[in-house]
Formats: C-alpha cells, sequence, structure tokens
C-alpha cells in the first residue's frame, strides 16, 4: 500500500475525527485517496484502544475493518506470550534441576535447544505474531491474504520485529511442506458460511482437530486460540492432546478460548487444567485453576439464608464451570445450584469475581419490593437463574439503569425468588 504525501497529511490531521463526516469530504480533496485514508484513520482510532503501542508508532498501515475487529487485543496477545514464557521458564528449570551442567541460567540460555523457532499459521493483522514472536528467536508469518501479508511486511519492520518471516500461502498447505518448529499458533475462523457463531471445533476453518496429528508431527507445542462461545467440554474431547485450556477474559468479558496442545503423555479431559483468567485493572489478573474431576469431588455447601456478602464469579469462572471448586477453595455458600451466586459472613477480598455488601433483601411480594425501592429511582440489574428477562423486570420494578445500587434478582436453595440489594466492594 503505497499513499501520497497528501493523504499522509490529511490521515496525520484528521486522525481523532469521525470518519463518516470526512467521508463526505471526498471531492473536496481530489489529491487525497480518501477510500485508504478512511481505512487508516478508523484503523488507528482502533487501536488506541485494542493496540495502543501499534497505535503509538508512527507509520503503521491498518486492514479493513474486518480484520481489526478479529484480531487480538494487546492485552491478550501479551498474555498469550506470558504462557509461552512460563512453559519455555519450566522447561529451562527442568534441564537445569536435571543436571545440565554447573552453568548460571544466563548462559544456559544462549545454548538452549527449544524456543528457537515459531510459526503463525493464521497471521491476519500480525497483533499476536509479533507479540509472541518475542519469545523466539525466528518466527514465520503464515497469511492467505495478500493484503494482510503486505501489511505485515511494512509494519514488523517499524516494530523492530526483524526476526520475522512473511509468508503469504494457504496455512494448511503451509503446515505440510514445513520445517518442523518449537511452537506453531493457530487462530482457526470461527463463524460458519451464513456468519453465524460456531460452537464446535469442527465448524471452525481450518478445523483443527482434523489437522491434530499433523500439527504435532510438526512442532512439540500447538497453542489454538477458539472463540470463548465454544463448548469447552465438547473440544477437550475431539483434541486428544490438550495440555491445558485457558479462558481469557478482559475486564470481566469472555474474549479467547486458548489450547495448548503437547507432545507429552495424553491427558484424559477430566483431568486437563482449566485456567481461568479475568484481566483487570489491578496488577496482577484473577486466576483460578482447577480440572473437571476436582470440580466434582469438590464439597459445597449451600446456603440457608443470604449472609453479609454476595459474590458474582467472574465470566472466565461461569464459562468453565468452577461452581463448586469455587465454593470450597473460597469458603463461600453457593445460593441455589443453578444460581451461581455465592455468599459469606465475612469478607473474601481475593475472590475472583465481583463482591458486594448486602444491605437488604426480599421476597417478590409487591409490598415489600415498595419497601426494598422505597428511595430508589435507578439500579444495575442482574439476574441469575431467575424466570423473567434484566429488561422485563427493570419494567416491573420501573427502575432506570445506572446509579450506585445493585440488585440481583435469583433463586435460594428452596426455591424462593429474592431480590437483593447490594452495594459494591469491587
Amino acid at each position: 500500500m503505497i499513499l501520497n504525501e497528501d493523504t499522509l497529511h490529511f490521515i496525520r490531521a484528521h486522525r481523532s475525527d469521525d470518519v463518516r463526516a470526512l467521508a463526505l469530504q471526498a471531492r473536496r480533496d481530489p489529491s487525497v485517496d480518501m477510500p485508504a485514508a478512511i481505512t487508516q484513520i478508523a484503523g488507528w482510532q482502533v487501536a488506541k484502544e485494542k493496540v495502543p503501542t501499534w497505535a503509538q508508532t508512527e507509520g503503521i498501515l491498518y486492514p479493513v475493518h474486518l480484520s481489526l475487529e478479529q484480531c487480538s487485543s494487546e492485552l491478550t496477545a501479551r498474555y498469550k506470550a506470558e504462557i509461552i514464557k512460563s512453559f519455555l521458564n519450566a522447561k529451562q528449570l527442568n534441564l537445569v534441576e536435571k543436571g545440565a551442567g554447573n552453568e548460571p541460567l544466563n548462559s544456559l540460555e544462549e545454548n538452549l535447544p527449544f524456543a528457537t523457532t515459531f510459526t503463525d499459521l493464521t497471521g491476519g493483522f500480525g497483533i499476536d505474531c509479533a507479540f509472541l514472536s518475542s519469545c523466539f528467536r525466528e518466527a514465520t508469518y503464515v497469511e492467505r491474504q495478500q493484503a494482510l501479508c503486505e501489511i505485515a511486511s511494512h509494519n514488523f519492520p517499524l516494530l523492530n520485529l526483524n526476526h520475522i518471516s512473511v509468508c503469504h500461502e494457504d496455512s494448511i498447505l503451509h503446515l505440510q511442506k514445513m520445517q518442523p518448529t518449537d511452537w506453531i499458533f493457530i487462530d482457526p475462523a470461527r463463524r460458519d458460511g451464513q456468519g453465524g457463531k460456531t460452537v464446535a471445533i469442527s465448524d471452525c476453518e481450518p478445523n483443527v482437530a482434523d489437522l491434530e496429528e499433523l500439527l504435532l508431527q510438526k512442532a512439540s507445542y500447538i497453542l489454538i486460540k477458539l472463540s470463548p462461545m465454544l463448548d469447552l467440554t465438547l473440544a477437550l474431547h475431539d483434541l486428544k492432546h490438550v495440555q491445558a485450556a485457558y479462558i481469557l477474559s478482559v475486564g470481566n468479558e469472555c474474549k479467547e478460548l486458548l489450547l495448548l496442545l503437547g507432545r507429552t503423555e495424553t491427558l484424559p479431559p477430566e483431568e486437563i487444567p482449566i485456567h481461568c483468567i479475568n484481566l483487570t485493572h489491578a496488577p496482577s489478573p484473577q486466576q483460578l485453576t482447577f480440572t473437571r474431576k476436582q470440580e466434582k469431588d469438590s464439597t459445597c455447601q449451600f446456603a440457608t439464608t443470604l449472609q453479609s456478602y454476595l459474590y458474582e464469579p467472574n465470566a472466565s469462572l461461569l464459562k468453565a464451570g468452577a461452581f463448586r471448586s469455587i465454593a470450597h477453595l473460597y469458603k463461600v455458600e453457593k445460593l441455589h445450584p443453578n444460581s451461581h451466586l455465592y455468599t459469606s459472613d465475612r469478607l473474601i477480598p481475593d475472590f475472583p469475581g465481583r463482591k458486594f455488601r448486602i444491605t437488604n433483601h426480599c421476597s417478590f411480594h409487591k409490598k415489600e419490593i415498595k419497601d426494598l425501592l422505597a428511595t430508589e429511582k435507578k439500579a444495575n440489574l442482574t439476574v441469575r437463574n431467575f424466570p423473567a428477562s434484566v429488561a422485563e423486570l427493570r419494567k416491573r420494578l420501573k427502575l432506570a439503569e445506572g446509579g450506585n445500587t445493585y440488585l440481583f434478582a435469583t433463586t435460594m436453595g428452596d426455591e424462593k425468588k429474592v431480590l437483593i440489594r447490594c452495594q459494591t466492594l469491587s
């Protein structure tokens, strides 16, 4: 993509402007390639929030909106790099413990036979490839769309990523003929032909279940990025060499399901560690790791009454189904087998989710509701295991959205419906 000076100047001058309004100015600036300028301005505006490091780098080129929409954020890409680094560090320490000489760790790093090469088979805009490649000496970006390859070839040197080779090729064809590498990353397309979201690996393109054996012939480890809408239980049965699963959320919104395949001992699905991560503004993410077997074996106390505090697990935990594990690990009581809310008399500061102080609660009798909401004109409303939607209940309660009050409509263990009024603690 070659942009003339007038177009580049226009992009810099109007970077923060409304692109819809700019589109109407096309005839006023005949020397400006307006379609290209609008694509770059819109791309920068998305990248400013999604990939701030790239947005701060002068000269970065952006693709059309769909490619930006589908790419990882900088936050999730960095976390995936941390996953790889943790495995490499563990292997490194294992070598030292097994007696790899008396050399200090720093000098060992120079001669380690692993962590050398990496291939991203579905390069896209290149966010994941860029951040994951920081763990390796050599990296290969593979992408079947020529335009994206040209953008990657332009951007990587600007980001000092000169160790990445760009390959314009279909991912499966490249996989079939490539030389073995240490790690492979693959992000299959996650929509069907009609644009609907998929829930099974077999509905993704390429189908990594069909490619599993070939992938493991070509690399020691494979990191697969999948839609959070995918059925995790089904995925763990479809793939035979999963070493770990990661459910990654940002700000309590599920973003990615990651599966790590390896050549090591095959684990039964119920013993595969599932890592639930919620990235927040705090220095450390909320994390919990469990297995399906641990979930099944965990004791879970059910509340007979509401206590002082209410807890709502973060989105990753809800997606993973770590319901009994949470109760067991954090010594909280579950309101109902299907409510997925918890209560305790003492505050659990490190609970992985939202924490609330209960100020009052009532049944759904009209008078009790009237008394509970006597001073409330608006509130934040959540329903869990309750026979009405948020919109239906908000209309019934005549409450606007917002404010400092939090209401939970849910069901207790005795099947009674309750409305719980809270103040947030996180």
